[in-house]
């Protein structure tokens, strides 16, 4: 499924996309946003990392600073979460279910991105999603490193094409990427 086979009356989930680079704000602004809804389900998109102490110490601040009140789901399994019926949620960072994936053969990962696309359409309450823009640096000297660089840019491209709205964190501050941009024609 893709937006555009849908007309506006369609009800489509109101997803809200923030995309960025490291240490950009993304998350804060998330973050900021989800803090307007009553009840948020905070799904950190990531495997556990022992022995990474900035790990630890990067997921403690993001910890610190959410509301008490969140669920928080940690996984690396958003489809099947994206399944139960959960209210608003906030997903940091689509990056995980890239990573989930990235030694899946080309067929199987449009398969599970396209599932993941469908999922997130059929969503009836709020779901923030942060992003990842890595394409912007040089190119990887491994294959891994251009996997995930190439499919997180596709997943990326089907995102914003079903978000009500559409963010860019660029240090610090947010544009609304949708009120200053063109569609690019496939």
């Amino acid at each position: 499924m893709e937006r555009d086979k849908y007309s506006p009356k369609d009800n489509l989930a109101k997803i809200i996309f923030i995309t960025g680079g490291t240490k950009s704000g993304k998350s804060e602004f998330a973050e900021h946003i989800a803090k307007k809804s009553n009840h948020m389900t905070y799904i950190a998109l990531s495997e556990k990392r022992t022995k990474d102490e900035r790990w630890d110490k990067k997921i403690s601040i993001h910890y610190k600073r959410r509301p008490k009140n969140w669920k928080l789901i940690e996984t690396t399994d958003i489809l099947t979460i994206l399944n139960n019926k959960l209210g608003p949620i906030l997903i940091d960072s689509i990056g995980g279910f890239v990573m989930e994936s990235i030694d899946r053969e080309d067929k199987e990962w449009r398969d599970k991105m396209n599932a993941l696309i469908d999922l997130l359409i059929k969503r009836k309450s709020l779901t923030l999603i942060v992003g990842e823009q890595v394409g912007w640096g040089l190119v990887s000297e491994y294959k891994i490193g251009n996997v995930y660089i190439e499919r997180i840019g596709e997943l990326q491209k089907k995102i914003t094409k079903i978000s009500q709205e559409n963010w860019l964190a660029i240090n610090g501050r947010a544009l609304k990427i949708d009120e200053i941009s063109l569609e690019i024609p496939n």
